[in-house]
């Protein structure tokens, strides 16, 4: 069968970095193509030239067997190419349906052309029932959760009556739910002739759903697998080109004294409901449960960022006084955040600039001193910068590159440099390996194992069950604003685990 959509030896440059070198791609029509790498392995950028977003420096792009030039987004729309990016691109003021008509708003007949919102509440709501998402089309964006939001966005993409669907990383935020009712929804416009890109460092759905995988490493293509020979072994192979024999990392089993205990804590996401839990040196205590459970409103609350309207946190036994943030990092906790472009990164500022915004106010003992009476110390932020760019393998031509140009994985790993520089003794880590590579995610949870041992006490917040079970000693698993049980090493198990986060409180074993 003749390609729809072909590549042809890519070559992208930006400055001081290779992100792409001579790298091919093609895709048949009605075909699920799985593009797989590393953070930092060019799949993004690759698929950004396609979309319009991005120009290459050398190569071909060839749609229906003739060469294209792609100059803009709205070329690619014009060729039938539709984007769903990693990050979202949509706009928390407006609403649901002019989100996914946003730039293409349908008009009015009639000198005035008014935009026509019947249709697009028409339209629009097609779109999302396709999805199974039962919100109205004149929601406001700013009322959805994230996992709504994306969907949102996928949303937009299927309006677009796409020949072409690059999906990357479209599941890193739904629930299970969801996520099993996007895959069915990749398998049916299959079956109605479109074509899919399909970018996910989740390798179980891409075993479920891919015709044919297409692997890069290091901005080169590493290989292709064919339908019958894709496996995670072969996948992990390609992507890394070594075996991974032990992603997760055993503990050493010894559980210090309790450095952290939340007593009551009651959240404004659920204010009839209260939260109690121990937390020892140490210790790594998985936080489980569905999308919505009220995990990130907890992990948010204790490090001050949401108002706690009832309970204590007490740390070494003594109560904490926590109002902002800066408490919380006085007292020797830190958060890393879910969302790293928004709340973990200034992405409009350099590598530098970000590593270093937490410490330009010492208040903790062993902290860096970059500053003097309120005056930077830039050769101490410059070394200290550089410092950490190193010891976490951030992939940069240097730390004044801005943080939106660095890939998502390098995103994360300057959010993990910025604050454990500080050296905290509580390490919150809410979905620390969202959109993270199967090479990057075994980096993380070495680090998460070596700060336990150190007896630095670990809550670590996961939607991947696999996750929370291979790095946890022990899990507490949360169900609509409260803990509905606790699981020691050795008693967990997904079905255990998704009892109780269902609210199911006759554990079967």
């Amino acid at each position: 069968m003749p390609s729809l959509l072909e590549l042809v030896s890519i070559t992208k440059r930006f400055p001081g970095v290779v992100a792409l070198q001579d790298v091919s791609l093609s895709v048949r029509p009605a075909e699920v193509v799985a593009l797989i790498g590393e953070n930092g392995a060019g799949k993004s950028t690759l698929m950004k030239i396609l979309g319009g977003v991005y120009q290459a420096d050398e190569g071909t792009l060839r749609v229906d067997g003739r060469d294209v030039r792609i100059r803009s987004v709205a070329d690619a729309i014009a060729l039938g190419i539709a984007f769903i990016h990693q990050e979202l691109n949509v706009l928390d003021n407006l609403e649901v349906g002019a989100n996914v008509f946003l730039g293409r708003e349908p008009t009015r007949a009639g000198p005035l052309r008014l935009i026509d919102r019947g249709r697009i509440d028409r339209e629009s709501a097609k779109c999302l029932a396709r999805l199974g998402l039962e919100v109205s089309p004149r929601t406001p964006l700013r009322d959805l959760s994230l996992a709504q939001r994306q969907m949102v966005e996928i949303a937009k993409a299927l309006s677009q009556q796409a020949r072409v669907l690059i999906m990357d990383e479209p599941t890193s935020c739904l629930t299970l739910t969801e996520t099993e009712r996007l895959l069915a929804t990749v398998k049916e416009l299959r079956a109605q002739g479109v074509s899919v890109i399909y970018i996910s460092h989740r390798l179980g759905e891409i075993e479920q759903i891919a015709d044919r995988v297409v692997a890069l490493r290091d901005g080169r293509n590493a290989g292709e697998l064919a339908r019958a020979e894709i496996g995670h072994r072969n996948m992990v192979r390609l992507m890394v080109g070594r075996e991974l024999k032990d992603l997760y990392v055993e503990g050493r089993g010894k559980r210090g004294e309790t450095c952290l205990e939340v007593r009551e804590l009651v959240t404004a996401a659920y204010p009839d409901r209260a939260v109690s839990f121990t937390l020892a040196h140490g210790e790594v205590l998985g936080l489980a449960g569905l999308v919505g459970a009220g995990r990130s409103e907890v992990a948010q609350t204790i490090f001050g960022v949401d108002p706690m309207l009832g309970g204590q946190v007490l740390a070494q036994g003594k109560p904490l006084r926590i109002a902002c943030a800066r408490d919380a990092l006085s007292a020797g906790i830190c958060l890393i955040p879910e969302d790293r472009r928004r709340t973990g990164l200034v992405t409009a500022m350099s590598i530098r600039e970000n590593l270093s915004l937490p410490a330009l106010r010492p208040c903790g003992a062993g902290w860096p001193r970059l500053s003097w009476c309120g005056l930077v110390r830039f050769g101490e932020e410059r070394a200290h910068a550089e410092r950490q760019v190193r010891d976490f393998g951030v992939k940069t031509p240097g730390i004044e590159t801005r943080a939106m140009n660095l890939s998502g994985g390098n995103q994360q790993k300057v959010v993990l440099g910025k604050w454990l520089a500080l050296q905290p003794k509580v390490v919150i880590f809410d979905e620390p390996t969202r959109g993270i590579d199967i090479g990057a995610k075994a980096d993380i949870y070495r680090l998460i194992r070596e700060l336990a041992d150190r007896g630095v006490a670990i809550l670590l917040i996961s939607s991947e069950m696999e996750e929370v079970m291979g790095v946890s000693d022990r899990i507490a698993v949360m169900h609509e604003g409260r803990i509905a049980g606790f699981l020691n090493r050795g008693e967990y198990t997904e079905e255990r685990i998704m009892n109780l986060a269902v609210g199911r409180h006759e554990v079967t074993a």
